[in-house]
C-alpha cells in the first residue's frame, strides 16, 4: 500500500537549546520515507501534533474540556448560542453523543498517533548505523505517544490502544474496550518509563523530549492512576499506596536533576521573554514569520482575546465569578477556604479593599487593572463581549500583549507564538505533595507548597498601575503550624487542593483535577447552586455522577467502528 504523508511547515519546535526547524517539502511516497533525513522528518512531523490545534475544538489548550467543564470559568463568547457546543460543555446536561467537537478532539489526537506510530515503524526498520539518533528518536516518540494518549484517556476513559503493528486499515478493529481501565493506565505509563530509560538528560534541540521531561510525565500519568476506578463507573474507591511512592519516587528524581527550578516571578510563565526558562520541563513551542502563511501560532486560543481596537475578537473564556472570589485572602494571608465565596469581588475599591493572593492579578484581566502587565495598558468594561450575561472578567494567562513579537492578527481571529507548557516544575512540586499527604506524610509535603506560595507572594513586581502603586491590595503567607494553622492530614489536603485551584487557574486542569480526586460530581454541583443566582445561562447545568466525569464515545466512532466501540458509562441512553 502506498502512503502519503505531508511534511508539515516548520513542523512545531519544542524544548532545549536550538528549534526544530524545516521547511515545506511537499508529498512524498511510501519508499521515500526511508532515508535517514525523512525518518528524522517523520519525527518533527510527530512532533507537529503536538500544537495542531483549533480554538473551536482545542486539544493543546485545555480551556474547552478543562476550563469551562469546571468551577473555575464560562465560556463566553456572545452568549450561550456563540458557539452552543462549548455551552453544551459548560452545563453538561446539553451535551450528546453526536457534539461535533469532541469528534474533532478524538480524531485530532488520533492523527497525532498515526503519526507517531508511522514514525516508529520507520525507525525500527532503519540501522542504527545508518541512523545514530535511532534510540533517541524512538525514545521521543514513545514519549510523544504517551502524551498523545494520556489527554484522550482523561477526556474519554476507554479507548482504543494502537500502536505501531496496527496498520491504520486495522485501526478500526481494535474496540475500546480491548483493555481494562487500569490496563490502558499501564500501557501509558510504560510509553514514559520507556523514554525515561533512553532518553538523553539534555537534548540538543529547544523542543524534545529529554529524560526528565518523560520522568515528569510519568509521575502525573502514575498520580491519576493512583486514583482507583473501575470499568463500569467513574466512583474513586481507593488510592493505591504503591503508586503514590512511586510518583514520589519519580518527582524526586526531576528535582534531584537540577535542571529545573520555580522561576522568580509567577508571569515569567506566562510571557514570552522568558520561555524555556527554569520551570518548563516540557513545552509546544509555536513559531510566527515562519514561511508559513500564519505562521505556527497557538491558534487553540485565538477565541480567548478582548474586543479593543488593538485586539478585536472574541471574548471567550472568562473566568466564574467564583474563581475570582477564590483569590481572597484572610487577615493572615491564607485562604477563606469556606467563606470566599460569600462577598462578590466586582471592580474598583474592591480589590482595594479586600486582600488577595497575587496570582489573581496574573490570571485575571479586571475593569481598571493593567492588562498583560502594561500599565498604560488598561482593561476597560469595553473591551467585554458580553458582561450581562458572563461578567467582567477575561483570562490572562494564554494572552499576550498587542505589543509582544509575538502576537499576530489572523483576521478576525488572533493569536500569537507564545509557548504552552505541558508540564511545569510547579506541576512536579505539588504532585510530590499530593502523595505525601494521601500517604499521611502531610509534614513532608508542607514545604513543597510553601514553596510554590513563597513564589507568589514574591511575585508582585510586575502587578503595578501607571502610578508604581500595587494593582490590588495583596496579602499572602505561607502555612505555619502552630502558629496560623493546624497541619492536620484533612487541613494539609484542602490546601494542596486549593494550591492547584490557585496555581494553576484557567489553565485547564481543574476539571481534571476534581474528576482525579473522585469529588467533581460534589464540587461542581455546589458551584453551580450558587452561580445559578449570578448567572442565568446556568439554571440548566447539572453534573451527572458516573457520567459527566467523561466524555462520551463520539457517535461518529462508533459508527466508524460498525458498532465494535463501547459507549461510556452513563452515555448509553443518549
Amino acid at each position: 500500500m502506498t502512503r502519503f504523508i505531508y511534511i508539515i511547515s516548520l513542523l512545531l519546535f519544542l524544548f532545549s537549546c536550538t528549534k526544530l526547524d524545516n521547511a515545506p517539502q511537499g508529498i512524498i511516497a511510501d519508499e521515500q520515507l526511508n532515508t535517514p533525513e525523512n525518518i528524522d522528518k517523520l519525527c518533527i512531523a510527530a512532533y507537529s501534533g503536538l500544537g495542531n490545534d483549533w480554538g473551536f475544538a482545542p486539544y493543546a489548550s485545555l480551556w474547552v474540556t478543562g476550563s469551562v467543564r469546571s468551577d473555575e470559568s464560562y465560556k463566553g463568547g456572545d452568549g450561550v448560542g456563540d458557539q452552543d457546543f462549548i455551552n453544551a460543555f459548560e452545563v453538561f446536561t446539553l451535551n450528546r453523543i453526536d457534539n461535533w467537537a469532541m469528534d474533532v478532539i478524538w480524531y485530532r489526537l488520533y492523527v497525532g498517533i498515526k503519526r507517531v506510530n508511522l514514525a516508529i515503524a520507520k525507525l525500527n526498520a532503519t540501522d542504527e548505523q545508518a541512523f545514530p539518533a535511532k534510540g533517541t528518536r524512538l525514545a521521543e516518540m514513545r514519549f510523544l505517544r504517551g502524551h498523545f494518549y494520556f489527554m484522550l484517556k482523561i477526556l474519554f476513559k476507554h479507548i482504543p490502544y494502537i500502536d505501531e503493528t496496527v496498520l491504520p486499515e486495522a485501526y478500526s478493529l481494535v474496540s475500546n474496550r480491548a483493555l481494562t481501565n487500569d490496563e490502558l493506565w499501564n500501557a501509558i505509563e510504560a510509553e514514559f518509563a520507556y523514554a525515561a530509560e533512553h532518553l538523553p538528560d539534555v537534548q540538543d534541540e529547544v523542543g524534545r523530549a529529554n529524560k526528565w521531561a518523560a520522568k515528569a510525565y510519568q509521575a502525573r500519568a502514575v498520580l491519576y492512576h493512583a486514583y482507583t476506578q473501575g470499568d463500569d463507573d467513574n466512583t474513586v474507591t481507593g488510592i493505591d499506596a504503591a503508586k503514590l511512592n512511586q510518583v514520589i519516587s519519580l518527582c524526586d528524581d526531576v528535582i534531584a536533576s537540577g535542571k529545573y527550578a520555580l522561576s522568580s516571578d509567577f508571569a515569567h510563565n506566562f510571557l514570552t521573554a522568558y520561555e524555556n526558562g527554569p520551570e518548563s520541563i516540557f513545552a509546544i513551542q509555536f513559531s510566527k514569520d515562519d514561511g508559513t502563511p500564519v505562521g505556527r501560532l497557538a491558534t487553540g486560543d485565538f477565541l480567548n482575546y478582548p474586543m479593543n481596537p488593538e485586539y478585536g475578537c472574541c471574548g471567550f473564556h472568562m473566568p466564574s465569578q467564583h474563581m475570582v472570589n477564590a483569590f481572597k485572602t484572610s487577615a493572615q494571608g491564607l485562604p477563606l477556604f469556606d467563606t470566599f465565596d460569600n462577598t462578590d469581588m466586582l471592580q474598583g475599591d474592591d480589590f482595594l479593599t479586600y486582600t488577595f493572593d497575587p496570582r489573581l492579578d496574573h490570571t485575571v484581566a479586571i475593569v481598571g487593572h493593567p492588562y498583560k502587565y502594561e500599565p498604560d495598558f488598561v482593561f476597560a468594561r469595553s473591551w467585554l463581549r458580553a458582561p450581562e450575561v458572563y461578567g467582567l472578567y477575561m483570562s490572562m494567562k494564554e494572552t499576550v500583549a498587542a505589543s509582544d513579537p509575538s502576537f499576530k492578527k489572523m483576521p478576525p481571529f488572533m493569536s500569537s507564538s507564545k509557548n504552552q507548557d505541558i508540564i511545569r516544575y510547579d506541576d512536579i512540586l505539588l504532585y510530590k505533595a499530593e502523595a505525601l499527604i494521601e500517604l499521611n506524610r502531610q509534614n513532608e509535603a508542607l514545604p513543597l507548597i510553601n514553596l510554590v506560595r513563597q513564589r507568589a507572594i514574591n511575585s508582585t513586581g510586575l502587578l503595578k498601575q501607571a502610578d508604581n502603586s500595587s494593582t490590588s491590595n495583596y496579602h499572602m503567607a505561607i502555612y505555619v503550624p502552630g502558629v496560623n494553622c493546624t497541619w492536620s492530614n484533612d487541613f494539609a489536603r484542602k490546601a494542596l487542593r486549593w494550591e492547584r485551584k490557585i496555581e494553576f487557574s484557567m489553565e485547564g486542569w481543574r476539571f481534571f483535577d476534581l474528576v482525579r480526586w473522585g469529588i467533581a460530581a460534589e464540587t461542581l454541583n455546589a458551584y453551580f447552586a450558587k452561580e445559578k443566582t449570578r448567572r442565568p445561562h446556568l439554571n440548566v447545568a447539572n453534573f451527572e455522577k458516573d457520567k459527566d466525569e467523561y466524555f462520551p464515545i463520539p457517535l461518529n466512532q462508533i459508527n466508524y467502528s460498525s458498532g465494535l466501540y463501547e459507549q461510556n458509562p452513563g452515555w448509553e441512553r443518549f
